[in-house]
């Protein structure tokens, strides 16, 4: 696999450590040209500090894309942990990450992601007012946004397989790569839509729960990703799409709800030529972090839904502006975050749009 692409330069880069706690990580402010960096709290097993810097400095400049294109007044940042060896006191590090947050003063608004949880995030709520993510309180935002994140999925399907296929999702074969969360909240909103699953995840025996219960076909993580099918939907960790894969890869659609889906942008400019549509995926899964714009923003539930369900509206201006431009799907969408987070380009689709 190729390394990773580089991303570029971020605003800040905050080390965070604190020994007693086990907390060992880094906070990225990519962008607040648009407001407070915005992005979830990944805990996950990093080698070395170093490795753990370069996925959250990819991460949140994602996170800045993200929220440019779904017109959030949020730049984009990203905290990355590393997972400690051995037992640790969870509250503990949370806790100690929650003083972290503070400390930034509003530049960095964080949220569950990979490896996290809301009871993480209440453990920071504690020590921290810059956090997301929290139960929901009455008819308000909140909680575990992975639902929100499925349906805008879902709704980046319908419209890449409308333009692809001339169809709907019924009766298309989709492989769900990664069973997580929001893996298997998109699994059972495809199998409403009359879909047929193939389904992989590194625990055997969930794979074999979800395909009980949406009839779906189980396959290894090493072979879903050439899997023939109509859509590959990657859900679990990014660089999934490599110079390797890109040749063997057996569909005509990628839309997934993982983060950095390409191991380079060279990669998304193969997928191009073998004639493969990409939807880009910080335009799909925007859905959770919507969610917790929402929730920080104080937006009603109901404007968090419609801004959610606006998603396949956006990807169908992206792909639009690709073909205008005759760019790959995922070059045009970077062309367009860094055109809006400058103050001009792509506006945010109106309030309501389905």
């Amino acid at each position: 696999m190729n390394s990773p692409a580089s991303p570029s330069t971020p605003q800040a880069v905050h080390r965070i450590l604190d020994e007693a706690s086990g907390l060992d990580g880094v906070i990225v402010l990519h962008s607040t040209r648009l407001g407070p960096a915005a992005g979830g709290c990944r805990l996950w097993h990093y080698k070395d500090v170093a490795s753990a810097a370069h996925d959250a400095m990819r991460l949140a400049e994602g996170m800045a894309y993200k929220n440019a294109l779904a017109g959030l007044p949020l730049g984009g940042g990203k905290a990355v942990l590393r997972l400690p060896v051995g037992r640790f006191d969870r509250q503990r590090l949370f806790a100690a990450f929650g003083r972290e947050v503070e400390n930034l003063g509003g530049a960095y608004v964080t949220a569950e992601d990979v490896g996290t949880s809301v009871a993480d995030m209440h453990t920071v709520s504690e020590h921290s007012s810059h956090v997301a993510g929290l139960a929901p309180k009455g008819d308000r935002p909140g909680g575990d946004p992975s639902p929100w994140t499925a349906l805008g999925v879902l709704l980046s399907m319908r419209e890449a397989a409308r333009r692809r296929y001339g169809t709907s999702l019924s009766g298309l074969t989709i492989a769900v790569q990664g069973l997580g969360n929001v893996g298997s909240h998109l699994c059972a909103l495809l199998h409403k839509d009359g879909a047929r699953l193939v389904v992989a995840d590194t625990r055997a025996d969930f794979a074999a729960h979800i395909a009980a219960r949406y009839g779906a076909t189980v396959v290894s993580p090493e072979t879903i990703v050439t899997a023939p099918c109509d859509i590959f939907a990657p859900c679990a960790l990014g660089g999934v799409i490599d110079d390797q894969l890109v040749r063997f890869i057996r569909t005509h659609i990628v839309c997934g709800a993982a983060n950095n889906v390409l191991a380079t942008e060279e990669d998304g400019d193969r997928l191009a030529e073998r004639g493969v549509l990409f939807a880009p995926d910080f335009v799909v899964n925007a859905g959770g972090i919507i969610n917790v714009a929402a929730e920080y923003l104080d937006w009603s539930a109901k404007e968090a839904e419609e801004r959610v369900r606006q998603t396949g509206a956006r990807l169908a201006e992206v792909l639009d502006y690709a073909e205008r431009r005759g760019l790959p799907p995922h070059r045009a969408a970077n062309a367009l975050a860094r055109d809006r987070m400058a103050g001009h380009g792509l506006q945010p689709v109106t309030a309501g749009a389905v």
